[in-house]
């Protein structure tokens, strides 16, 4: 974790976590670095930056800020406007960008905002880079073989330009069009669009591929992303499913790099679910490289049983998707992704990409000419308990020899039939303790066991 970028970039409450001049000063530093960067490469031109942002009433103020920094550097900076977070990388690789900037929090409230760094191949930022930003931050930048106390500004003609380009926006919409393998003809299907991002280009999709489309939560106030609506709060879409007698319903969070779906039924269903559908349809079409399906730890273990007696290999990796996706580039893999819904496809998308998901869940259901219900049935999800444990040190709770004998010896007991997983959270002073078991009432006991050793060792913090 960085001093201000963690795993999905600088994130906060607005004005208070993330203030405007932090975003400035990002786009300072951005427009100064990418410039130099040319330069050294022996590149002609300023440095071109695009920038994509979501539908919160603050996004508006800090595309502005950041495009005050990136000008006041030198660089030329592209405004996407409202747009996803997947397309931005998809933009920023194909259209030779030197970098991406996307203004959202995904899944959090409208009162919160972020800026993720995307590199020149629609990846995350590297990490060198981030924390060369972080030094000029905290005023203590070397780089380029010297110190930095101040950034120049440009001048003159080398001061840099915004450039409207939301024709970029329309060719991704055109990319995802064409992964249409099917008609969705005669196929009625809902989208929860969140309030977020994808309110203007998921219908735009089903829409041109066929499909008979029902859309709730596409009126976004600036205030509304989020709320009671997307992958974070499934329950309208499953009504809108049950009311409707819909094929299918999608639903996406706020900037759109996540997606869950409900079947027919109205029943919800997890990434888990996803990744067994179109993990076991890949290996059968032989485009699942390595036939290795690519998970986190979080990952319940009902998938791995159904993958396994499906003949198909996973790998597990920490939670987050920057690391399904560098595990996914190490190893050639083609399908990774989370239970919350981020799922990567990496012959299409170097993100998460909730649009694309649900048009590669689409093709697999018309593909194999069966329901969602029929095909997410093989996997039996386990109980789940979680339990977080607010500590004075994790790093101190979770090496503690006793909480490791306590962890061991419930693992012992459940053997193949469970698991415990205890790991710090990456952004609070929290031990969370999850077990998976035949019956929540194991995973109760189990948790509660562990718990309870944390606890009698002093490691809780109590507020």
């Amino acid at each position: 974790m960085g001093r201000y970028f963690g795993t999905d970039g600088f994130r906060g409450k607005v004005n208070e976590g993330l203030k405007a001049e932090d975003a400035f000063r990002v786009g300072r530093f951005l427009g100064w670095y990418f410039g130099a960067a040319r330069r050294a490469a022996g590149k002609e031109g300023p440095a071109r930056i695009v920038i994509g942002k979501d539908t919160r009433r603050s996004s508006y103020m800090l595309e502005d800020c950041l495009s005050g920094g990136l000008t006041a550097s030198g660089a030329d900076v592209y405004l996407l406007h409202v747009t996803t977070t997947p397309s931005v990388a998809h933009i920023t690789r194909v259209d030779d960008f030197d970098c991406g900037i996307m203004i959202s929090a995904s899944h959090n409230p409208y009162f919160d905002n972020g800026i993720k760094l995307i590199n020149a191949a629609g990846e995350k930022m590297e990490d060198d880079v981030i924390g060369l930003l972080e030094d000029y931050l905290d005023d203590h930048l070397t780089a380029f073989g010297q110190q930095w106390d101040e950034l120049p500004y440009a001048t003159m003609d080398s001061i840099g330009r915004t450039v409207d380009y939301v024709a970029g926006r329309n060719r991704y919409i055109g990319y995802l069009i064409s992964l249409g393998l099917y008609s969705f003809r005669g196929k009625k299907i809902g989208l929860d669009c969140a309030n977020g991002s994808s309110w203007t280009i998921a219908k735009a999709v089903f829409d041109a591929l066929g499909a008979d489309t029902f859309v709730i939560h596409d009126e976004p106030t600036g205030f509304n992303i989020n709320d009671e609506c997307g992958s974070t709060h499934i329950a309208s879409l499953q009504d809108l499913v049950r009311e409707k007698g819909l094929d299918a319903g999608f639903a996406f969070d706020g900037d759109a790099d996540r997606c869950l779906c409900v079947d027919e039924t109205g029943k919800a269903l997890t990434g888990d679910h996803i990744l067994y559908m179109c993990g076991t349809y890949m290996k059968d079409q032989g485009k699942l490289r390595n036939n290795t399906v690519v998970t986190t730890v979080m990952s319940n273990i009902g998938l791995y049983k159904a993958l396994e007696r499906a003949g198909v290999d996973y790998a597990r990796t920490q939670v987050g998707d920057k690391y399904v996706y560098e595990y996914m580039t190490e190893h050639g893999c083609s399908l990774g992704g989370e239970q919350s819904g981020h799922i990567i496809f990496s012959d299409y998308a170097s993100t998460g990409d909730g649009v694309l998901t649900s048009l590669k869940i689409m093709e697999t259901m018309i593909a194999r000419k069966q329901p969602l219900s029929k095909l997410a049935e093989p996997v039996i999800i386990y109980p789940q308990v979680l339990v977080n444990v607010m500590v004075g040190d994790k790093q101190a709770a979770l090496e503690d020899p006793d909480v490791l004998a306590a962890v061991e010896m419930v693992t012992g007991k459940l053997g193949d039939s469970g698991r415990v997983l205890v790991r710090g959270s990456g952004t609070e002073p929290v031990v969370r303790v999850m077990a998976e078991a035949e019956s929540e009432e194991i995973c109760s006991r189990c948790v509660d066991h562990v718990v309870g050793v944390i606890r009698e060792k002093g490691h809780e913090r109590r507020v």
